[in-house]
């Protein structure tokens, strides 16, 4: 039966590949061990380099659980509590009544941060989440909703919790995840990657691409108009971190 499940699981990768142009590495594992490992399709379109199964990807908002985990560390520590206001540690910001655990739970009601970045920031540089707490303290744009009154997901929540583990830590956020999360699980391939996604920068990256209307082909997803591939790219906390589908497994075998 197990044999089977494994028969399917392939069958359904392969038309998914086929049919509908899955690109990407699948691990299938049951209690701790791997039973379905492949990879389908490029890590490069343009050069068809193919995937295998130690290639990275930007791991987009699974980026989240780091930064959660990195605050809950910090609060196991006793260095802060769940209550703690975000103008405790950013008293320049407009926004009085906002915790620690609203941030986490996305109740905090929270802007959209990037829209100022994007708006109000100089495009030819890489803004970093200081960059952003200016932005936001200078232009004061309202909260979407009272902190705790309702739930919408919000990445600048994030963003702002991943400026807290710098400020309490007195470590930069790729550090501090560094040594109290990838080191001590033994992800070996998984990092901050807080620099544009230009060919053979990052060795073993799986190149993202986006597909183009008007060219009818894949082009490399910088040379769009997809942002937080370029100036967004040092912005911490919801996204930017790149890693492989072994350690992923470890991230969740923790």
């Amino acid at each position: 039966m197990a044999q089977d499940n494994i028969t399917r699981t392939d069958t359904y990768m392969k038309a998914e590949a086929e049919l509908y142009g899955f690109n990407g590495n699948v691990l299938v594992s049951k209690n701790g061990k791997i039973i379905y490992k492949r990879s389908f399709g490029y890590a490069d379109y343009d050069s068809k380099q193919a995937l295998n199964d130690t290639s990275i990807f930007d791991c987009g908002s699974i980026t989240k659980e780091f930064t959660a985990m990195g605050i809950l560390l910090l609060k196991d520590k006793g260095m802060i509590n769940y209550a703690d206001t975000l103008r405790k540690f950013f008293p320049e910001l407009p926004y009085s009544n906002i915790t620690i655990q609203q941030l986490l739970t996305h109740t905090s009601g929270m802007p959209d941060g990037f829209e100022l970045v994007e708006k109000f920031f100089d495009h030819s540089k890489i803004a970093t989440n200081a960059d952003l707490v200016s932005l936001l303290a200078r232009e004061k744009p309202a909260l979407l909703f009272k902190p705790g009154g309702n739930l919408m997901y919000s990445g600048t929540a994030f963003n702002m919790l991943a400026s807290i583990i710098e400020k309490i830590s007195g470590q930069s956020y790729n550090q501090y995840l560094e040594e109290h999360v990838f080191k001590p699980l033994g992800m070996l391939h998984t990092q901050v990657a807080n620099r544009q996604r230009s060919a053979g920068q990052i060795p073993g990256l799986a190149n993202g691409f986006v597909y183009s209307d008007s060219l009818k082909k894949y082009v490399r997803a910088e040379r769009t108009d997809k942002a937080w591939t370029t100036f967004l790219v040092g912005i911490n906390g919801e996204g930017m971190i790149i890693t492989t589908t072994g350690d992923l497994l470890k991230w969740d075998r923790r």
